[in-house]
């Protein structure tokens, strides 16, 4: 499941969230922009995808386009798992709703955390720091959610307040609720962001694979 983590979500615990037509499915265009394959190499799967969408964001550790879809953009990753870390609560952490989408997306414009759309939130539990004047600045939750695994994401932290461990913590606490749930938490990062692999390496995750996340664009 882990090689290929959208698929076994939209086929599994958010299967209600999915587009699907026989061997492709995608996140509602709100939701998310990934998309899958039951499996990548079979030719027949990128047809189906071809009848739900022209433009889809997959992700896994090789993925060759087939049937007139073109690679647009191509960039590296990692993944790692939490198999033996331990999460940790956070009073200061509150849980954000659909209320707070706005200043989610707000965040989400200056910290660049990667894709959060307007109901991304309703993929799981999300939790956010906010300073002394109330204003969010620094949040993460859950994204892909497939049997025993949910993916922590979007964390992010307001340039400003950046270097005073606020994504460590929301990370931590996310993940504690995925463990108390008897779930493992896993996540991803670009292969280039260093201090991120590092810091979530100090958290507890550990290397699993090397993946890229890909966007192809469909030429009939």
């Amino acid at each position: 499941m882990l090689n290929n983590p959208v698929w076994a979500a939209l086929t599994g615990p958010q299967a209600c969230f999915a587009e699907a037509a026989g061997n492709a499915a995608r996140y509602q265009p709100e939701i998310a922009p990934f998309a899958a394959l039951s499996d990548p190499a079979d030719p027949a799967a990128w047809r189906d995808l071809a009848t739900i969408t022209d433009y889809a964001v997959l992700t896994g550790p090789s993925i060759t386009p087939l049937e007139g879809w073109q690679t647009h953009r191509v960039t590296p990753g990692v993944q790692m798992i939490g198999q033996s870390m331990s999460g940790v609560e956070d009073p200061e952490a509150v849980p954000l709703t659909e209320k707070d989408v706005p200043e989610m997306l707000d965040l989400v414009a200056r910290a660049e955390p990667g894709p959060f759309l307007k109901r991304t939130i309703e993929l799981g539990r999300y939790l956010g720091i906010r300073d002394a004047d109330g204003r969010l600045i620094a949040m993460a939750g859950e994204r892909f959610r497939m049997p025993g695994w949910t993916e922590v994401s979007a964390v992010c932290t307001d340039p400003a307040h950046r270097g005073k461990g606020l994504g460590a913590r929301l990370t931590l606490a996310v993940a504690a609720g995925i463990l108390a749930r008897g779930e493992l938490p896993f996540l991803h990062a670009v292969h280039d962001n260093e201090n991120a692999i590092r810091l979530y390496g100090r958290l507890g995750f550990t290397h699993s694979a090397d993946v890229i996340f890909a966007s192809y664009r469909f030429f009939a």
